[in-house]
């Protein structure tokens, strides 16, 4: 089978059930597993990488509606002869939609199947292991890592059931600050903690800097999408320069961190499932986590060890 990926999370999916070596076509964005490189690419993007955050976001309209912002190579798409593209229609400033991807394909001689990904809660995240496992043939083995994934969420759930809930707040954009939905509160639930700003599920929008004070935060989570570690540390300015900034009990708690969004909590694929696992170290101290998972900051925005 000759599979295109036009999503980030479905490459990890496809990595997941063991197809790498089917993938023949994916994104510019598609930077996991190692060797993915290798893999011919039929996407770009319009966005100017060294724009700042005000500036990506102006470009983009300010909301999650920016269906121009990634190219299609149709003729590099009709070249690799797929039989499946996974692709999505959650949200258009993260990968390709699914009506670009319909529409493209329309004009091609023969038609693969698209396959459309939307999950917008954790057990709807897992449940697209199977769904895809389906579609791609190997139903035995997704059925195998959905439950591998559901048990290790169980586990976490059960570990921290007991614990004190810290109430956390999860910002995936800077400027403007803009509060982690869909399957993240549900992330720092089976972490043993309380989100705030955002319930389950949800789509979120931007929100004041007053609105996160209010919130007193014991805990300030900073995954920015699509935006790596390194990134997120350089902006810190966005956020250390505003009043009050010092006065959040995360702060003065010095408990504000970076995390790999792009990796653990932005794309809805299995790794969400290591993000749980990384949320409960950040919130708990349990288990072990990479400098490059999670960094905690100072008052200053410097960063410390974990």
């Amino acid at each position: 089978m000759r599979i295109v990926s036009l999503l980030p999370a479905a490459t990890d999916l496809v990595a997941e059930l063991g197809l790498l070596g089917d993938l023949v076509g994916r994104t510019h964005e598609c930077d996991w597993p190692p060797g993915i490189e290798d893999v011919p690419v039929v996407t770009g993007s319009g966005l100017d990488t060294t724009m700042s955050s005000r500036e990506i976001s102006q470009a983009v309209g300010g909301a999650h509606a920016g269906s121009a912002l990634y190219a299609l190579d149709a003729a590099k798409l009709a070249e690799l002869r797929p039989d499946v593209v996974l692709t999505q229609d959650l949200c258009d400033l993260c990968a390709v939609s699914y009506r670009h991807v319909s529409g493209t394909l329309r004009l091609m001689d023969a038609g693969p199947r698209v396959l459309s990904l939307e999950p917008r809660t954790l057990p709807e995240v897992l449940d697209c292991v199977r769904q895809v496992g389906d579609v791609l043939g190997v139903p035995e083995v997704a059925r195998a890592k959905h439950e591998e994934l559901r048990a290790r969420l169980a586990t976490l759930q059960e570990r921290t059931r007991r614990l004190p809930r810290p109430r956390v707040a999860a910002i995936e954009w800077l400027d403007p600050l803009w509060p982690a939905g869909h399957w993240v509160p549900e992330q720092i639930t089976a972490a043993g903690g309380e989100p705030l700003l955002a319930r389950p599920g949800e789509h979120t929008k931007a929100i004041s800097w007053a609105e996160l004070t209010a919130a007193r935060p014991d805990v300030l989570l900073l995954l920015p999408c699509g935006l790596p570690p390194d990134r997120t540390e350089a902006e810190l300015g966005l956020l250390t320069g505003r009043p009050g900034w010092s006065d959040l009990p995360a702060v003065r708690g010095g408990r504000v961190w970076i995390l790999d969004g792009p990796s653990y909590f932005n794309r809805p694929g299995p790794r969400v499932v290591r993000g749980a696992e990384i949320l409960a170290h950040v919130l708990h101290g349990i288990g072990t986590v990479e400098p490059d998972q999670a960094r905690r900051t100072s008052i200053s925005g410097g960063v410390r060890n974990v």
